[in-house]
């Protein structure tokens, strides 16, 4: 069953994206393992669309994270943030 799910998102996804099966394969991989992939490359070569494609095929969330010199890991994770109205804090959750 998971190998004709995971067949089928990689065929969808070689739809929009060309030339990068093995990109792909590794990151629909990562998605059925229930891991993470940081996808490194040059711009403009496509990173993001396989992505959101991959997300999209599979019934899954996108959201993207732009990684800068000043990223910090509340950027990620979320962060907690006193409320002067109720005097509490409050937690904001990450992308």
């Amino acid at each position: 069953m998971a190998r004709h799910t995971a067949r089928g998102i990689v065929e969808n996804v070689e739809k929009v994206i060309v030339g990068k099966s093995r990109a792909v394969e590794l990151a629909v991989i990562a998605l059925m393992c229930r891991g993470h992939a940081l996808i490194e490359d040059v711009p403009g070569v496509g990173k993001t669309m396989l992505a959101r494609s991959i997300a999209r095929s599979a019934g899954c969330e996108f959201k993207r994270i732009q990684f800068t010199p000043d990223l910090l890991p509340t950027d990620v994770t979320g962060v907690s943030i006193y409320n002067q109205r109720t005097g509490d804090f409050e937690f904001r959750q990450g992308p």
